[in-house]
């Protein structure tokens, strides 16, 4: 038997198809698994920021396609990355457990964002992350950076930034942890919705597939990616408001911490909520409408988000 696995063309996406090949193999011997490398519309649009140029769909819909018309049998995406609902037919099947969730601050003059100077040049695409860094840093200038990892990291040490943002699950698996000066806490900055986890979607009918990736699923990062995509899916689930949201599994407990907040960072919003595990999807949908009643649906409709 043979799968094929839909994957962008990125060092990041690739590591990640990789990753699920050798652990797909090694659960079943004998099992043929090739790749089948894409170029996504959020990988050839990188003049624009993310938001205005269609959000984070840009990234998976091609792989989408590509399986329902039967070029390939699953894809294997950033969980960060994946829109809150799937298009009808696909459904995502299996979840791998997490890396670190945290944020990186990665500079090579400073070894931490207390240490930048007032108007220091700071790059992220994430309006996430920029609504947290103003907040935090009113005093920096935070500009777009698009492109993968590689990129971004090029675009730093030409110097056209001082420092940069990302997340520190793709700079550990493609080996460049030390590239990492700081890692935000989530009590400093929260990460966004699924940020370390990988997910493994296939065709809803495809009943051979989804029993052949059961045995890489994690019931913990399932756990949370109910409570935080439930909370998002609340929220609108635009790629065009700073959500972020980051759940905590222990002992059959959850604990969610959400935020909402303005782009400009002018305020922002936060609350925690805890329960049972087998309630995330309820704790995530209760923790949205706390935001929304403490204020984000002003910000959400600012931003022309109907909730």
């Amino acid at each position: 038997m043979k799968l094929r696995i839909a994957t962008r063309e990125s060092p990041l996406a690739l590591w990640q198809a990789e990753h699920v090949r050798s652990r797909l193999q090694d659960a079943h011997p004998g099992l043929a698994v090739e790749l089948v490398p894409m170029t996504t519309k959020g990988d050839q649009m990188l003049s624009a920021p993310l938001a205005s140029a269609g959000g984070k769909g840009l990234f998976v819909k091609e792989l989408e396609q590509c399986m329902l018309d039967g070029g390939a049998d699953l894809a294997v995406h950033s969980m960060k990355d994946v829109p809150v609902s799937q298009p009808p037919g696909l459904c995502l099947t299996a979840f791998l457990s997490g890396e670190d969730p945290r944020d990186a601050f990665v500079s090579n003059r400073y070894a931490r964002l207390d240490e930048l100077p007032a108007g220091a040049r700071v790059g992220t695409s994430s309006l996430r992350r920029q609504a947290q860094l103003r907040a935090l840093r009113p005093d920096l200038k935070v500009e777009d950076l698009r492109g993968n990892v590689g990129t971004r990291l090029r675009k730093l040490d030409e110097g056209q930034y001082d420092a940069i943002l990302l997340a520190s699950a793709g700079l550990i698996r493609l080996g460049m942890e030390d590239r990492i000066a700081e890692r935000f806490e989530p009590a400093r900055m929260l990460p966004a919705i699924g940020q370390g986890i990988v997910g493994i979607e296939c065709r809803e009918d495809d009943a051979s597939t989804r029993g052949l990736l059961a045995v890489l699923h994690d019931a913990d990062s399932a756990v949370r990616l109910a409570a935080e995509r439930s909370m998002n899916a609340r929220l609108g689930g635009a790629c065009q408001v700073p959500v972020a949201g980051h759940a905590v599994v222990a002992g059959g407990r959850l604990v969610l911490d959400g935020l909402v907040g303005a782009p400009d960072g002018s305020r922002v919003l936060r609350d925690r909520a805890e329960g049972a595990g087998e309630d995330a999807a309820a704790i995530g949908d209760a923790m949205a409408q706390r935001l929304l009643d403490a204020g984000a649906s002003g910000i959400l409709r600012d931003l022309g988000i109907a909730v």
